[in-house]
């Protein structure tokens, strides 16, 4: 009886790691660490942005060891000092990583992540439909290729993209254009926000403004949402510039698409080889984490041990280290393993990862991010966003027009109702202008010295 008590009373000594994520093979990682590392017990929390993050920060309780930040977010909490510095525990460890990454977790040279993933940008394209248009979507290299492929394309109907004012996209395709319109000093305090007067912000800017003034871009549906999903498995938008995360996402969303799709580099303004990163995420620990030592065991073996990064591979991640970049294996993949554990070769026996694996070794360095990027990125539709709400708006009100002209009328009979006039022109070049007001109005009002 006593022993049966005393087995009853007892306790988990172990040493408690609280990790907020999002990423899917997190829980499978947490056991196979606890296996090897018998003395610590992580718990998962599911999570996605950051408002959970800022009210724990705020609040001062409940905040998790270690979390899971976005390259673009990482720097603003390494700034305000809610991240530990882990610069003294990650001695040799930009050799394993790609340069696009580690550059991404560094700041003032000064380590505050450890790189878990990557999303060089690269061309997602529905082959069947560049066909039907007469157009070999792999010889497109150029903008002007992008943009003449794209006209071909309208004329069966099809936009060659959909853009409902994506800040992530908006800013990879400004870096991939060379931009730099941001700069942080290495104390993190000035700022220099220059979006009007970046040569590849404008370049881009004046580029997609044609695309999307010539109607060869879908601007009503959001990325990821039903609408988009739907429009990219029907077949009326034909590829995406996305993050080199897509091929697992493309199975989820469009799985009748497997077999039509394929990947390509990035076209850029004059075909250069170089490319930009969209998305991508590292682990970090917190500054207040009252257990350092067992979060930065588990940061280590997510991030930099063979069977960590091997478990989120095979689950459809996109690796950050070049061993795994220049394995074989990886490197000849024709396959995605879906949901039910089947292998799905989506890309028609193409071995998509080589395509990927080179945009992540070109990618260009230089490119800084806001340190309060999180909030620019949600002001962008305030701003940027207003340029393809009005597009959407006039669209519909030339639609209606027509449709009247031609003596249509509704399904039910009943007459077309005139949408109102959405005004004067409402160019991204202006939006641009207004965000850039935003951006330069808020770092002052946070205490930044703003040039």
């Amino acid at each position: 009886m006593l022993l049966a008590v005393a087995g009853c009373g007892a306790r988990d000594n172990r040493t408690v790691v609280t990790v907020w994520s999002w990423e899917p093979s997190m829980r499978a990682e947490a056991r196979a660490f606890e296996k090897a590392n018998p003395d610590i017990r992580v718990d998962i929390v599911s999570t996605s942005g950051y408002d959970n993050l800022n009210s724990a920060i705020q609040d001062g309780y409940n905040m998790p060891d270690v979390v899971q930040l976005e390259y673009f977010a990482l720097q603003q909490y390494a700034i305000s000092g809610q991240l530990r510095d882990i610069t003294d525990r990650t001695q040799g460890y930009g050799a394993m990583f790609t340069p696009g990454t580690w550059s991404s977790v560094r700041l003032n040279n000064r380590v505050y992540g450890v790189p878990m993933d990557s999303g060089p940008m690269a061309f997602f394209y529905n082959q069947d439909l560049f066909a039907q248009a007469g157009v070999d979507a792999s010889s497109i290299h150029t903008w002007d290729d992008y943009y003449q492929a794209a006209k071909k394309l309208k004329a069966i109907g099809v936009y060659i993209a959909a853009d409902g004012g994506d800040a992530s996209f908006y800013n990879a395709m400004i870096w991939l254009a060379g931009g730099r319109p941001f700069h942080t000093s290495g104390d993190g305090m000035t700022v220099t926000v220059n979006l009007e007067g970046d040569t590849g912000t404008r370049e881009f800017t004046k580029f997609w403004q044609r695309m999307i003034d010539e109607g060869l871009v879908d601007t009503h549906l959001a990325t990821w949402s039903d609408g988009w999903k739907n429009a990219v498995a029907g077949g009326s938008v034909a590829s995406m510039f996305s993050g080199a995360w897509m091929p697992s996402m493309l199975l989820a969303d469009v799985p009748g698409g497997a077999g039509l799709w394929r990947v390509g580099r990035m076209p850029t303004p004059d075909g250069s080889v170089v490319d930009s990163e969209n998305g991508g995420s590292a682990l970090a620990v917190l500054h207040l984490s009252r257990k350092p030592d067992a979060a930065m065991r588990f940061v280590d073996y997510v991030c930099k041990s063979r069977a960590g990064i091997a478990k989120r591979v095979d689950g459809g991640a996109f690796p950050a280290d070049t061993a795994s970049l220049n394995s074989r294996s990886f490197l000849t993949k024709t396959t995605i393993r879906d949901s039910r554990g089947v292998d799905v070769p989506y890309f028609g026996g193409q071995e998509f990862n080589r395509v990927l694996a080179g945009s992540a070794e070109s990618v260009s360095l230089g490119y800084q991010y806001l340190p309060f990027e999180v909030y620019s990125r949600g002001d962008f539709g305030n701003t940027v966003g207003q340029s393809y709400s009005w597009t959407t708006r006039h669209r519909s009100l030339q639609r209606a027009k027509e449709r009247i002209r031609e003596g249509q009328s509704n399904w039910d009979g009943t007459p077309i109702e005139v949408p109102d006039d959405p005004g004067p022109k409402v160019s991204l070049a202006k939006g641009i202008g207004l965000w850039q007001k935003d951006l330069k109005e808020y770092g002052i009002n946070q205490g930044f010295t703003i040039q």
